[in-house]
């Protein structure tokens, strides 16, 4: 017989209102800590800055993504009318670029998206079926009316007793252990 080893993932704070929790996490913040997460039913402005978030990369995968999307369909284009396929008509030139710009923007447009939904899944880290903080109780209100602020246990200065404290002092409505495999 086995036995699962359970562990302590972090501790999440339960608050009512969107400003005790923007006004939680800048105290966390501040004291230190940087694995911290926050959930909200919609987007609280600043809040993202506060918790250490910094600017997306996507818009930079989206323009490689178009970049790439471009010189693959100018140089699919090029090498099958210029090298593999030449065919002389009407005097024109084998490179002929006004005859692959629709090709060229319609790859561009696509590699672009593409790549952007890509980067956002995987910067995301989606699709996430299961996380520990799935399992506390009343985090499914978080979609509705509900706001929590996640300290993960991986963090440097997370100390479980110290982090209850510091919860507890900022006026958390529940505290709670995440724990699991």
């Amino acid at each position: 017989m086995s036995s699962v080893q359970v562990r302590l993932h972090g501790l999440t704070a339960e608050f009512d209102s969107a400003e005790q929790l923007v006004q939680a996490a800048r105290t966390v913040f501040e004291q230190g800590f940087r694995q911290i997460d926050a959930f909200t039913p919609y987007p609280v402005e600043g809040l993202p800055e506060i918790i250490g978030r910094t600017k997306s990369a996507v818009p930079l995968i989206m323009l490689i993504g178009g970049i790439a999307g471009a010189v693959i369909a100018y140089g699919m284009q090029w090498y099958a009318m210029a090298y593999y396929y030449p065919l002389n008509i009407g005097g024109r030139p084998l490179n002929s670029w006004p005859l692959f710009i629709p090709i060229t923007f319609e790859l561009t447009v696509l590699f672009s998206a593409l790549a952007g939904v890509a980067g956002f899944l995987f910067l995301s880290r989606l699709p996430c079926v299961h996380h520990p903080v799935f399992s506390v109780p009343g985090f499914e209100r978080v979609s509705t009316d509900q706001f929590f602020l996640w300290i993960e246990a991986t963090d440097p200065l997370f100390d479980e007793r110290s982090v209850r404290h510091l919860f507890e002092r900022l006026e958390a409505r529940t505290i709670t252990e995440v724990r699991g495999k």
